[in-house]
């Protein structure tokens, strides 16, 4: 046998499985026919599997397994595949009909032979036997991908058991009807978003090519420290991470990621590791054109990991803009700690506490006290703490709001003192000012991070929020869309534009504040503390019918809600008058 075909390959693929319900049934009625209705199915099935850039893997009687480089292409594949079969199959007696179930998985597959096999696979054929009939189940690391599709919906069907996986996956009904609120949902420019008048960049996560999927983190790691030295150079105008990490585990098309983004310039790369060793490529690609810059490779042990992400930005800034001295790109440099461990901790909570949801903020709270635990004068992850348990006085999730504020700005100060030029440190600092409504504080330590990093979304965010509780709507506005043009992907996009509906709210303007909030919930309908918010502005937009659904959706997520409890949550709005007077037209209890 060719020794090729024992080769194995690892590789992040988003993987579509499918087979046709209740076909022993259908073949023991009529096998002829049902074959023959198989066949003709199967010719759609494999023409747009094609037609959306995938692979026929694996096929056995009636199921089919192919692997796609985007879970966006996937979905979009197994929607239309339903479509057109459901379309072929119209005039068929219901009973007669061959009707595939389908599910859609992105994860690590090995490759032997053109099969595929792994732990993705399995999640993917689990999907697809929970599928009901002519539906499309997906889970929770494809919907990641897909969630801002303006054209598709989602049911969440909650966690479930997948045999021979040690965690539960959250699954998703794919649905083409919208949900209340998706007609308002941003889509995607359709034009390309004008290049700025400065050296524009993003920086896309590396693939990790190591055996072990767990080093994943390293990747993401070495991107952040990058991106943070970039953005700190001012002369340079830099995507945030929100919106550069959309594109992990895709296959990109760099023009077309700069048409998405407004960037000239993407940086993308890969890190090895091997025991202590450490390999990573990098490449500077020129969108307008597609053309390579420069690429180069920097090997050291895992201990040089600073010097390593160091060496790849001075070499960007060297490409791009030879003027720029290196004397900032070292004022630019992070406080670095002591405890590599600690950093691998701090590396592993980031994501977890950028994802609102309350499992993952849970596990990204671990990981940061472990590393304040392993190095306690690591200022970051003290930050990062502070942010998750910021989230949940936010977002509801507590049952001692008033202690968790305390801790928040207990956390944010200390980590302060440690560092105290630390733009993401600082905002995390503004944070907790705004809890506690020192607004002006707030303020301060926010214009800092700025002007250490004029490039950080989540900085002018803040701002924006902050602005808002300043009664300054028209500042907040113009902070928020700043946000938005430096992070246009951002998955935490509907947050922005929550802030946006507050601005309307404080300047009376409750239509615009019901329409921006809409158009957030569209995007994130799960983000159901919001509609604290959306009560209110009904209320007062005299639509005192949606004002009561929307307290009901409410109250079906927080039995036990209260309006003293809501108005201080954000004592900035809970001082408005017409925040309380909308709660209570909707019948919320004082």
């Amino acid at each position: 046998m060719d020794r090729q075909e024992h080769r194995i390959e690892r590789r992040l693929a988003a993987i579509f499985a499918a087979d046709v319900a209740g076909y022993s049934r259908l073949m023991s009625q009529d096998e002829i026919g049902t074959l023959r209705t198989l066949t003709s199915h199967r010719e759609i099935m494999d023409g747009l599997i094609t037609e959306y850039r995938g692979r026929i893997a694996n096929t056995a009687g009636d199921s089919v397994l192919a692997e796609f480089p985007s879970a966006v292409d996937a979905v979009q594949c197994a929607v239309a595949v339903q479509e057109a079969i459901a379309q072929v199959a119209h005039d068929t007696p219901e009973n007669r009909r061959l009707q595939f179930r389908i599910g859609v998985h992105v994860g690590d597959v090995m490759v032997r032979g053109g099969d595929l096999l792994g732990d993705g696979v399995n999640v993917a054929a689990r999907l697809e036997s929970l599928a009901e009939p002519g539906n499309v189940y997906i889970s929770d690391a494809a919907h990641t991908y897909v969630r801002r599709s303006s054209t598709l919906g989602f049911d969440d069907l909650g966690p479930r058991e997948i045999k021979n996986i040690d965690e539960p996956v959250r699954v998703y009904r794919v649905t083409t009807s919208p949900s209340p609120f998706s007609g308002l949902a941003q889509a995607a420019p359709a034009k390309a978003l004008p290049l700025p008048d400065k050296p524009s960049i993003a920086v896309l996560p590396f693939a990790n090519m190591s055996r072990d999927p767990d080093h994943d983190y390293l990747a993401d790691g070495i991107v952040e420290e990058v991106l943070a030295a970039l953005s700190r150079v001012r002369s340079f105008f830099v995507i945030s991470r929100s919106s550069s990490f959309t594109y992990k585990g895709k296959a990109v098309d760099p023009r077309e990621v700069g048409r998405e983004l407004g960037v000239r310039y993407i940086l993308e790369g890969s890190i090895r590791r091997s025991g202590q060793r450490l390999r990573i490529m990098a490449q500077l690609i020129d969108t307008t054109a597609g053309s390579h810059v420069w690429s180069d490779r920097y090997d050291g042990e895992v201990s040089d990991i600073f010097d390593l992400q160091d060496r790849v930005t001075e070499s960007v800034v060297g490409a791009i803009e030879p003027r720029i001295t290196l004397s900032e790109i070292e004022r630019a440099k992070r406080k670095r700690p002591d405890n590599l461990d600690a950093y691998d901790c701090v590396m592993r909570a980031f994501p977890a506490l950028w994802s609102q949801e309350p499992d993952e903020i849970a596990e990204g709270l671990r990981f940061a006290r472990e590393a304040m635990r392993l190095d306690p004068a690591y200022a970051l992850p003290k930050a990062l703490a502070a942010w998750g348990h910021a989230q949940d006085v936010v977002y509801t999730r507590t049952a001692t709001p008033d202690e968790d504020r305390e801790k928040v700005f207990r956390l944010a100060q200390e980590a302060a003192s440690l560092d105290n030029n630390d733009p993401l440190i600082l905002t995390a600092l503004a944070t907790a000012y705004s809890l506690l409504g020192q607004f002006d504080l707030g303020l301060a330590a926010v214009e800092k991070a700025l002007a250490l990093d004029p490039n950080s979304a989540w900085a002018w965010s803040r701002s924006g929020y902050l602005h808002v509780y300043k009664s300054r709507p028209e500042r907040a506005i113009e902070h928020f869309e700043r946000a938005i043009r430096l992070s246009p992907l951002d998955p935490m996009h509907y947050n922005t534009l929550f802030g946006i509906a507050g601005a309307h709210f404080v300047r009376a303007d409750y239509e615009e504040a019901v329409r921006w909030i809409e158009k957030g919930l569209a995007e994130k309908p799960s983000a159901v503390w919001v509609y604290r918010f959306l009560t209110a502005a009904y209320a007062n937009a005299g639509r005192i019918e949606d004002a009561r659904w929307a307290a009901s959706k409410l109250r079906a997520a927080y039995p036990s809600i209260t309006i003293s409890q809501i108005v201080q949550v954000v004592p900035a709005l809970g001082k408005l008058p017409a925040y309380a007077d909308g709660l209570r037209k909707a019948g919320l209890p004082e």
